[in-house]
C-alpha cells in the first residue's frame, strides 16, 4: 500500500513514538501555536460559524454534483490545450506520469508539496523510471535528503525535527557548515534548489483546488517554490484528488480563506497562485505542455456512503492541531501519510481496515476535531461509524470483547439482573484496587488502568443515594 508508513500497528508504533520526548514536545508546541493562530484569525474574520456553514454547503454541493464539475473541468482544460487523465488507481496514475517522463526523456523532476502524490508514492515510481526527483518545499526537502523520512503532519511535514537535527542533516548530506539559524539554513537550501529549478525537465505540483468553470488550478503556499516548479520547466504535471474541485472562482475565494486561516492562522498565505493551461501565444513564461492527472484511488467508493463527508476535507490539518491523541502519538504512529483525526477516518477507507483498522480507536471522541474543522466534517461521528463497521461487519474486534458486550446487552435489558450486577460491581472490582483506585484491572479494563486512575464504583448507586437524600429531607 503506497500510503503506508512503516510496518508496525498503531499500538506498536505509539508505544515506541511516545518515548520520543523531543517529538512530543515539538508536536505540543506546534499544536498550541497553530491552534492559537487559527482562533485569532477566525475571530478577526467574524461570524466564523456562518462561514463554516457556507464552506460546508459549497463542499456538499460539489460532491453531490461531482461528475458534472469534473466533466466541466476536463472540457475546459482540454480547450486550453492541456491534457487530462482520469486515473482509477495509484498504479494507473504513476504509469501515466512515467510515460510522460519517458516521452520527454526527462532526467530531473522538480516537485512542490503534494499529499496526493505521497498517497500514491509517485516519487518512487518516477525514480524507477530513471528520474532524479527533487522536493522543493523546505520541509519536504529536508525529509527527502534525510533518507526519505516520511512527513508527520499534513501542513508542516518536518514538524518532528528541531533546528539542531536539521542542521546535522544538512551538514551530513550536503556539507553545510553554517549555524542552526533558520534564515541561514533556508538561504543555503534555496541556493541549492535554485539550480534544480533551472535544470528540471518536468515540474510536478499538487492542487489545493481546481476551478471547474475556467479549467484552472490553485496552489496555496508560503515559500513560492510552487511558482518556480510551475513556471520554469517546459512540461508541467498537476496531480489532484478527484474531490479537490470548486464550481467557480467565487467558491474558491471562500475556501482559500477558510484554508489559510485554519491551516496557519493567516488571512492569506504568501502565495495564492491560480494557473490556467499551458503557455499561450504572447505569454513569456509557463510550461509548453500541461497535464492534469485526476485521481480516484478509492474516493468514488466513498461517494454516497455514510462516510461521504470526509471528502469535504480541504487538508488544513486543523483537526490534527487540536487532537490530544496526535499530541502524544505524533504523525508516524498512524502508519499513514494522513495522520490525526482525518487520517483515522480516511485511511481505512482508502487503504482498508486490515492495515488501518486500529486508527478509529486512536481517539478520545472529545469532538475537538469536529469543532475545529472549517468545513464541518463530523469527524468524531465518522470515527464511531468506523468502529461500528468493524464490530458488526468486519467482525475484527476480539471475540472475548464481542462476547462481553453481548453479555452486557443481555444484562442491561433485564432490570433485576442489572440492579444485582451493580451491587456486585464494587466488591468484585475491589479485588483489583488499592485505596479505591483500580491499578491493574481484569483483561477488558487492563489497557485503561495502565495509563490512568480508574476509580472503584461507588458503594451506592446515584438513584439510591438520591432516593435516600430526598427521604431524609422529607420530600416525596
Amino acid at each position: 500500500m503506497a500510503m503506508r508508513i512503516g510496518d508496525k500497528t498503531f499500538k506498536e508504533a505509539f508505544k515506541e513514538e511516545s518515548k520520543d520526548t523531543f517529538m512530543r514536545g515539538a508536536v505540543s508546541s506546534a499544536q498550541d501555536r497553530l491552534r492559537d493562530r487559527k482562533l485569532k484569525a477566525q475571530e478577526d474574520l467574524g461570524n466564523w460559524e456562518e462561514w463554516r456553514n457556507h464552506a460546508e454547503e459549497i463542499r456538499q454541493h460539489t460532491l453531490s454534483n461531482l461528475d458534472y464539475y469534473l466533466e466541466l473541468l476536463a472540457k475546459n482544460v482540454a480547450e486550453l490545450g492541456g491534457h487530462v487523465y482520469f486515473a482509477s488507481t495509484a498504479e494507473e496514475a504513476n504509469a501515466y506520469v512515467a510515460e510522460i517522463l519517458k516521452k520527454k526523456e526527462a532526467k530531473k523532476v522538480a516537485k512542490s508539496k503534494s499529499m496526493v502524490t505521497e498517497e500514491i508514492n509517485l516519487n518512487e515510481a518516477m525514480e524507477k523510471a530513471g528520474c532524479e526527483v527533487v522536493e522543493t518545499d523546505l520541509g519536504e526537502y529536508i525529509l527527502q535528503i534525510d533518507d526519505h523520512n516520511p512527513p508527520s503532519h499534513i501542513v508542516a511535514p518536518a514538524l518532528h525535527k528541531n533546528r539542531q537535527q536539521i542542521k546535522e542533516t544538512l551538514r551530513e548530506k550536503l556539507g553545510y557548515e553554517g549555524t542552526e539559524d533558520p534564515d541561514e539554513m533556508t538561504f543555503f537550501v534555496r541556493n541549492k534548489l535554485r539550480q534544480d529549478f533551472l535544470s528540471a525537465d518536468v515540474g510536478i505540483t499538487g492542487c489545493n483546488f481546481a476551478v471547474a468553470e475556467s479549467g484552472s488550478f490553485t496552489l496555496v503556499t508560503n515559500e513560492g517554490n510552487a511558482r518556480m516548479v510551475s513556471t520554469l520547466p517546459k512540461t508541467q504535471i498537476t496531480v489532484m484528488g478527484m474531490e479537490r474541485i470548486v464550481p467557480t472562482h467565487e467558491e474558491l475565494e471562500v475556501l482559500v480563506g477558510m484554508l489559510t486561516r485554519s491551516a496557519v492562522g493567516q488571512k492569506l498565505t504568501s502565495y495564492v497562485t491560480t494557473l490556467t493551461g499551458p503557455r499561450a501565444i504572447g505569454e513569456i513564461d509557463g510550461p509548453e505542455e500541461f497535464h492534469l492527472v485526476i485521481i480516484d484511488n478509492g474516493r468514488s467508493k466513498i461517494l454516497g456512503t455514510q462516510f461521504q463527508s470526509i471528502l469535504q476535507c480541504i487538508r488544513c490539518a486543523a483537526c490534527v492541531n487540536v487532537c490530544p491523541v496526535y499530541r502524544h502519538a505524533g504523525g508516524h504512529s498512524y502508519g499513514s501519510i494522513y495522520p490525526g483525526p482525518v487520517g483515522a477516518v480516511l485511511s481505512p477507507l482508502l487503504g482498508g481496515y486490515e492495515d488501518y483498522g486500529q486508527l478509529p480507536y486512536a481517539s478520545s471522541l472529545c469532538a475537538a476535531c469536529t469543532e475545529a474543522c472549517p468545513v464541518k466534517i463530523p469527524l468524531h461521528d465518522l470515527l464511531l461509524k468506523h468502529r461500528q463497521v468493524e464490530a458488526e461487519q468486519q467482525k475484527s474486534t476480539p471475540k472475548t470483547e464481542r462476547m462481553l458486550m453481548k453479555g452486557f446487552g443481555f444484562g442491561a435489558t433485564k432490570p433485576s439482573l442489572f440492579k444485582y450486577s451493580l451491587k456486585l460491581a464494587r466488591p468484585t472490582m475491589k479485588l483489583f484496587s488499592d485505596e479505591n483506585v483500580i491499578h491493574k484491572g481484569p483483561a477488558p479494563l487492563h489497557p485503561w488502568t495502565q495509563s490512568r486512575d480508574f476509580p472503584l464504583p461507588d458503594e451506592q448507586r446515584f438513584k439510591d443515594w438520591m432516593h435516600n437524600h430526598l427521604k431524609e429531607r422529607g420530600d416525596k
